[in-house]
């Protein structure tokens, strides 16, 4: 299990990427932190996430 913005998932073996379309986000509109560390927008294609692991999505709202 994986946990994803405080929830349990099923998402072992998952990219980044992945998890970010799958919550519906743009990805040029997101932070992604994976186990308290910043996971830069260039390697959401190449980090997996495994058992164990947790994951944190914030998505940018513009306006004012």
């Amino acid at each position: 299990m994986v946990k994803i913005n405080g929830k349990e998932h099923e998402a072992a073996g998952k990219t980044i990427a992945q998890l970010v379309l799958d919550g519906g986000y743009k990805p040029e509109r997101v932070a992604v932190e994976l186990n308290l560390d910043i996971v830069p927008k260039a390697k959401y294609n190449d980090t997996v996430v495994k058992d164990g692991d947790s994951v944190e999505i914030v998505g940018f709202v513009g306006g004012g």
